[in-house]
């Protein structure tokens, strides 16, 4: 059961990619988004939320796991945080492949900066402190990413 809780909190064992765990993290996450369209079409909207509503509490549950694995805080391999953050900042908006890689995008640099409150809340311990600062750089990315959307609609005007 552990090997598979592992498969999970590892995103696929992308968490144990030597450079950049958190980047190759959100990648599958992305690629994850991009199957969940070409499964479900535009009902993309609704697949995403379920999903994210339904795994908010199992992946903090999945950090608590990981911790006593690793027998540490927040340890870098644990990249669910960064599949769920990505899976946040793609919420509503309607699909492109071009707005998937600039929530990607917009995604990393929230979770790297990590502006107010995001630097404190990863402070928390156990999966909530893992997972709850992901969760707010995809809000962050997600607003950021309206904004994109929004001005630029035109471009997007295929939907």
């Amino acid at each position: 059961m552990i090997k598979l809780k592992e498969l999970l909190f590892t995103a696929f064992y992308s968490g144990y990619f030597p450079k950049a765990p958190g980047t190759a993290g959100t990648l599958v996450g992305m690629i994850i988004y991009f199957l969940e369209y070409y499964l479900f079409g535009n009902n993309i909207f609704y697949s995403n939320l379920i999903i994210v509503i339904f795994m908010i509490y199992p992946s903090i549950k999945l950090g608590d796991v990981a911790e006593e694995f690793y027998g540490k805080k927040d340890p870098q391999e644990v990249v669910l945080d960064e599949v769920m953050g990505y899976w946040i900042t793609m919420l509503f908006i309607p699909f492109h492949w071009e707005l998937a890689v600039i929530g990607f995008v917009l995604f990393r640099i929230f979770d790297i900066i990590k502006p107010y409150p995001i630097d404190k809340l990863e402070k928390l311990t156990g999966g909530l402190g893992i997972m709850i600062d992901d969760y707010i750089a995809g809000v962050y990315a997600n607003i950021v990413l309206w904004i994109v959307y929004y001005f630029t609609v035109i471009k997007f005007s295929i939907f």
